[in-house]
């Protein structure tokens, strides 16, 4: 993640990173994707999550205030 990329260049992260700036464990992770509600691609066995998505994904999971 702390690597330089492109203007447009999409950056992908392992169900770890993505469990660890989540702070949930990877199983969370993993049934998130499972259900839909976390969109991955499949690489071989493992997952990759767009980075873009899962700060999307936090934006939209914001709880209101009552």
């Amino acid at each position: 993640m702390a690597e330089e990329r492109q203007p447009g260049e999409v950056a992908f992260m392992t169900v770890a990173e993505v469990a660890a700036i989540m702070r949930v464990s990877k199983m969370t992770v993993y049934r998130l994707v499972h259900s839909g509600e976390l969109p991955a691609v499949r690489v071989g066995r493992s997952f990759r999550v767009r980075e873009d998505v899962v700060s999307e994904y936090l934006s939209q999971s914001y709880m209101g205030t009552a």
